[in-house]
C-alpha cells in the first residue's frame, strides 16, 4: 500500500509539473501551464506546511524549480493557482480536487499524502545543480 500512496504521490508532481503542459497548443500556453501548475504546488507545499504535515523545505525547493521556467507575462493565473493550492486544491488547467477527497480516496490521511509530495519534491531537489 506505500508503494501506491508513493507511486500516487508522484503522479501529482509529474502531473503539475510537465504532464499538464502537453494539453497546452503553443510553446508559450505550455510555459504558462507550467508555471501556473508549479505555483498551484507550492500553494500545496504551504497548505501542508501549515497543518504541520511538512516542514518548509519542500517549498524551498519548489520555489527553486518555479525560477527555472520562465514566468509568463501576465503571473495571475499562477497567483491565482498558489491561492487555491493553500486551501488545499490541487488545480490544472481549470479542474481541481481537494487533498482531503483524494486522501479519502486512496484509503489514506492528508497527512501522508502532503509528506510524499513534500518527499518527492525534496527528492527531485536533490538532483538539481548546487
Amino acid at each position: 500500500m506505500t508503494f501506491y500512496k508513493s507511486l500516487m504521490a508522484a503522479s501529482v508532481v509529474a502531473l503539475l509539473g510537465s504532464a499538464a503542459p502537453s494539453f497546452a497548443q503553443t510553446p508559450a500556453d505550455q510555459l504558462k501551464v507550467a508555471y501556473q501548475a508549479a505555483r498551484n504546488q507550492l500553494g500545496i507545499l504551504g497548505y501542508c506546511a501549515d497543518k504541520g504535515y511538512t516542514d518548509a523545505a519542500a517549498a524551498e525547493v519548489q520555489k527553486k524549480l518555479i525560477a527555472m521556467i520562465p514566468a509568463p507575462a501576465d503571473v495571475s493565473g499562477g497567483d491565482a493557482a498558489e491561492a487555491a493550492g493553500r486551501k488545499g486544491t490541487i488545480s490544472v488547467m481549470g479542474m481541481g480536487q481537494n487533498i482531503e477527497a483524494i486522501a479519502k480516496a486512496t484509503n489514506g490521511t492528508a497527512a501522508t499524502y502532503c509528506k510524499q509530495i513534500g518527499e518527492v519534491v525534496k527528492q527531485i531537489g536533490a538532483k538539481l545543480p548546487q
